[in-house]
């Protein structure tokens, strides 16, 4: 087992952006990916396994809807915080950073947001100490990147309603005791529904068999004329606007999360070629490892400095859905890029698990669709420019 060396960049000062708070946090999640997760997290990959031990350590570190407020057993943070504890954990593995993404931004923050106060009291406290866990329902097998189009629907059954219908590519879905689904009400309107574990027709499928996210759990969400509580409606906002509210604060998460991939990926490579020898020095000599070193610190840098703005405009209440899309798309894309060029770097050594790089870049091959993909997020960019859509 290979100890966690991991020196976070800074080329910008940007440290001096951040309160000692924010620094304080950091170092909180920094060092307890370092003990609890670094050591484990290429076995649990390799199994394709969740390591659900890890649970109580991500509720410890405010993990878990670090905004929501404290009366509500969240952690009272600002958006800044949230997002360098993404970067942290992030840094370890994106599947453990989503499955704290999701409970955070797709389920506590809808109860929060859209539920009313006996939803919060009931739901909240468990979901922020990580006693139950929770996953979001939204993309189905026959829509996607068109949640509008979807399917899954519930009928008013005079002291209940009946929900059918189905979803897949859901994280936590696997062990979530609790599970936020967006359906359609008989008049064609969407609204969330607040599903709990041992409800009569309701069952989690396993997905097995993938190449990418193989340390988070993942599965599909079947609902077989399940009879949900009429009280289990999220009563404060409908439409497709509530669930793509609940993406912006994920989309958000994940922006600052991809920064941790990318800079775990730069560290890797360049220790690597520090140490590596070939014809006579260091492969870190050679003018095209350089500028691979120099490419990666300037996007690192650049994304930084975009999601730390982000954050700031979050705080303020100020920050637009195109805006959080931009530095989705960008970051993303940024550390995918850096996870390739670092494997090259590492030659046949960036393909084993001895390193981080191969996972990293095999998980954000599902960043960069999850959420809204690449192309929906630039054409996102196009129509706020424009103001002419592209998807009609």
């Amino acid at each position: 087992m290979k100890p966690d060396l991991f020196q976070a960049p800074d080329y910008y000062n940007i440290d001096d952006l951040l309160t000692e708070e924010h620094k304080l946090i950091r170092e909180a999640s920094r060092d307890w990916v370092k003990r609890d997760v670094s050591p484990i997290i290429e076995e649990y990959a390799q199994k394709a396994e969740f390591p659900t031990q890890i649970i109580g350590g991500l509720a410890e570190i405010g993990a878990f809807g670090p905004y929501i407020p404290a009366a509500y057993g969240g952690a009272g943070l600002d958006q800044i915080s949230y997002g360098l504890i993404m970067q942290e954990i992030e840094r370890g593995d994106s599947g453990v950073r989503s499955t704290a993404s999701v409970q955070s931004s797709l389920v506590m923050y809808p109860i929060y947001t859209y539920g009313n106060e006996a939803q919060r009291k009931k739901y909240l406290p468990k979901l922020a100490s990580g006693e139950w866990m929770g996953c979001f329902g939204l993309t189905e097998p026959n829509h996607g990147s068109n949640p509008a189009g979807m399917e899954t629907n519930f009928k008013d059954k005079g002291d209940h309603y009946l929900l059918n219908g189905a979803k897949m590519w859901i994280s936590n879905a696997p062990f979530a005791q609790v599970a936020v689904v967006w359906a359609k009400n008989e008049e064609g309107r969407i609204h969330g529904l607040i599903v709990e574990r041992g409800m009569e027709g309701f069952s989690t499928p396993e997905t097995h068999n993938k190449w990418s996210l193989r340390a988070s759990a993942t599965g599909e969400l079947i609902f077989d004329n399940v009879k949900v509580p009429k009280e289990n409606v999220l009563p404060n906002k409908s439409g497709l606007g509530a669930p793509l509210g609940c993406l912006d604060s994920a989309r958000y998460g994940i922006a600052w999360g991809a920064i941790g991939a990318a800079m775990d990926c730069y560290d890797t490579a360049l220790r690597y070629c520090k140490e590596r020898e070939q014809f006579g020095k260091p492969i870190g000599q050679f003018q095209l490892q350089q500028k691979k070193l120099a490419e990666m610190i300037t996007e690192i840098t650049k994304a930084q400095l975009l999601a730390w703005r982000l954050g700031t405009l979050k705080n303020e209440g100020k920050a637009t859905s195109a805006q959080i899309s931009m530095a989705k798309r960008n970051n993303v894309d940024m550390a995918i890029t850096i996870a390739r060029e670092a494997r090259q770097m590492l030659g046949g050594m960036g393909i084993t698990g001895e390193y981080s790089i191969m996972r990293h870049m095999m998980n954000l091959e599902s960043v960069i669709t999850y959420e809204g993909t690449h192309d929906i997020h630039l054409l996102i960019t196009g129509l706020d420019v424009t103001g002419l859509s592209a998807f009609k």
